[in-house]
């Protein structure tokens, strides 16, 4: 048992607290102690507190930072207090460890990254799916050479949310969710496929509002290129009956595939190699690390790890930016009609502000 654990506090007790609660209880065996919560809901904050056994709880963020010496902040509040809260976290010295999406918008994110550079605390995003065995076995096998080149792609998030899913006030508005399910729900699969397969160059896309009563698209696809050449189709839909989240990723020596809900183990993959590599991919595959799923422990457990050894916790700005900026030129190059380069966006751009510019092409509905 660790005797001095890192001092944790939850910010935002609402449903996706409980699942980070329940990972640092559960399976980081004492090294991260959830010491405090906030939320500005009392009852909903004393409902937490009593569940996982949080002695203490503020109605602010500020009060927590007043009152408390921590070592990291964990903000699961609704996307639009992302920003405010992990700058209010860096600049008192807290490491911050920030449910997805980061920031809604560019123009927030860089803030967040300015704040992290002045600060001798460290930001993290939550990117649960980074971290499964199968995951690393991929990256490694490619950073071996043993699957060659990969030549073309796909990452689906075909998830459904009926309508009363948007009762929520937040949910389904470009200025408090920041966007429909590109930004909020196929985020997890795209960053999992730039941690495989890289820097990403150019994406070309579309996004509709089919059926759901929000401001926000409900369907979009994109074609992207990576900077290796390498073009990816991607779609991200809340339309979709039969819920799964899928990448396929075609080597040169084999194809590698992915499909599972909202989480992974290592069965969830499987990889088809061409028969000249058999024997060569199959062994690879079958090697180190191993049966770690995805999810929040897989995650909380590397941060703990990268505090031990004094080092910035996984993921860094720099990734998080890069996932949170092919987002946003899918948006950009919907809404647009015009293809958009990595770099393109910048401060001048209505895209920077906004993830939907100057306005969706369609009436609000909320």
């Amino acid at each position: 048992m660790v005797s001095s654990p890192y001092r944790l506090a939850i910010v935002g007790t609402g449903g996706i607290a409980g699942a980070h609660a329940d990972s640092v209880r559960s399976h980081l065996d004492g090294r991260i102690e959830m010491t405090a919560a906030v939320d500005p809901d009392t009852a909903r904050l004393e409902a937490f507190q009593e569940r996982f056994g949080v002695e203490k709880g503020y109605a602010s963020l500020k009060e927590l930072l007043d009152s408390e010496e921590l070592d990291l902040i964990d903000l699961c509040t609704p996307p639009g207090l992302h920003a405010e809260g992990a700058i209010a976290g860096l600049e008192a010295g807290v490491g911050v460890i920030c449910e997805k999406p980061p920031a809604l918008s560019l123009a927030e994110f860089d803030r967040i990254a300015a704040a992290a550079a002045a600060s001798e605390a460290d930001f993290a995003v939550i990117s649960q799916h980074r971290f499964g065995s199968a995951a690393q076995r991929v990256r490694n096998m490619l950073a071996s050479g043993v699957l060659g080149c990969l030549a073309v792609a796909k990452c689906d998030t075909l998830w459904f949310r009926p309508e009363e899913y948007f009762a929520v006030d937040w949910r389904g508005r470009w200025e408090s969710e920041g966007g429909g399910p590109t930004m909020g729900h196929g985020i997890h699969q795209i960053d999992t496929l730039l941690s495989i397969v890289g820097p990403w160059s150019e994406v070309v896309a579309t996004a509709h509002r089919h059926r759901r009563a929000t401001n926000t698209e409900d369907v979009s696809h994109a074609i992207v290129t990576l900077a290796n050449g390498a073009s990816v189709a991607i779609t991200n839909s809340l339309l979709s009956p039969r819920e799964t989240s899928q990448i396929r990723l075609d080597f040169d020596t084999a194809t590698v595939e992915l499909e599972h809900l909202y989480g992974y183990g290592d069965d969830n993959w499987s990889v088809t190699p061409i028969p000249a590599a058999t024997e060569e991919v199959m062994q690879a595959w079958g090697g180190e690390p191993r049966d770690i799923g995805s999810g929040h422990a897989a995650q909380f457990t590397a941060v703990a790890d990268a505090l031990d050894g004094k080092s910035a916790p996984p993921v860094t700005v720099s990734d998080a930016r890069s996932t949170l900026e092919l987002i946003t030129a899918i948006y950009a190059s919907a809404f647009s009609g015009k293809a958009v380069r990595a770099g393109e966006i910048d401060p001048t751009s209505t895209y920077y502000q906004r993830m939907d510019g100057p306005g969706a092409p369609w009436p609000d509905r909320k």
